[in-house]
């Protein structure tokens, strides 16, 4: 339950500091995360970034007030964040329907989107089949790139980034170097921290430790640590999208264990990734609660 409560406490601080600018750095200090796993869990858990949410709190809580009191409209922009009128205008009418003008004259109904409280739902019946696994720190070499926190910008780069490997060679590369086979490792690194707006995210293959990285690549060594290994069946993206959510919303939830947000991987073996018996896995650092 320490999980949940985390995820709600940046929640809460979100809706107190609707009228501020709000920092993703800050927001994800109060789930103890970073702000790429704050975001990544928030997406799975509500459906939408946290950006959207912020925004369609901030123009339902301007449209209340735009309604209740005689506020100037340039006031009211200024006050949930838009420097210009005009922006306000365009966010306003895309939410609600209608031009703040309009609203205030004709006294209209407007659209509301309601404060998010994080529960656990019960459905039942469920099962999912995972591992705990103590590993031994084990080697990596891999094409790396940085992706950027805000403005959610790593929804599109990270798929980018594979589609460009699977074309330039990348992914050929790494196998030519893989002491298994196996899998090909997709490996976003957290780090833990809560002061960067960027991560670094991996393609990657086991290799052994006196490998000789290619100009572009590095050698990375993965630390030993005791990992919760979940394994679906599906094509991409959607099976491991699912096991994802599955991950969130049931089995941190209810269990004993919780991320230690230093990295998590995809483990992905060879084959037709859209055949729907296409098996993949999840591999995420844990401790106990």
């Amino acid at each position: 339950m320490n999980w949940i409560s985390s995820i709600q406490k940046a929640i809460d601080y979100i809706e107190n500091h609707l009228t501020e600018k709000l920092d993703y750095t800050k927001i994800a200090e109060q789930a103890i995360c970073s702000p790429y796993y704050f975001q990544k869990i928030f997406v799975i858990l509500c459906g939408m970034t946290v950006g959207e949410y912020i925004r369609n709190r901030k123009l339902t809580l301007a449209g209340n007030e735009l309604m209740a009191t005689d506020i100037k409209i340039i006031d009211l922009a200024l006050k949930y964040g838009y420097e210009f009128p005009e922006s306000f205008t365009r966010a306003f009418t895309n939410f609600h329907g209608v031009t703040p003008s309009e609203a205030r004259k004709k006294n209209s109904q407007l659209k509301s989107f309601s404060r998010l409280k994080v529960q656990i739902i019960l459905k039942g019946g469920n099962s999912m089949d995972y591992k705990i696994s103590s590993k031994k720190s084990f080697t990596v070499l891999e094409k790396i790139e940085q992706h950027m926190v805000v403005g959610e910008k790593n929804i599109n780069t990270i798929p980018a980034f594979w589609e460009k490997s699977h074309h330039d060679g990348t992914i050929a590369t790494l196998l030519k170097h893989a002491i298994d086979n196996s899998f090909i490792f997709g490996i976003c690194y957290g780090s833990g921290h809560t002061d960067c707006e960027q991560f670094d995210y991996s393609i990657a293959v086991a290799c052994a430790p006196d490998t000789i990285a290619p100009d572009g690549y590095r050698i990375n060594t993965i630390p030993a640590r005791t990992w919760v290994i979940l394994e679906c069946t599906g094509a991409m993206p959607d099976a491991i999208q699912q096991l994802w959510h599955e991950l969130c919303t049931e089995f941190f939830p209810t269990s004993n264990y919780q991320p230690t947000y230093e990295l998590d991987i995809e483990a992905y073996p060879a084959g037709n990734m859209t055949d729907p018996n296409y098996k993949s896995q999840i591999w995420i650092p844990i401790k106990n609660n």
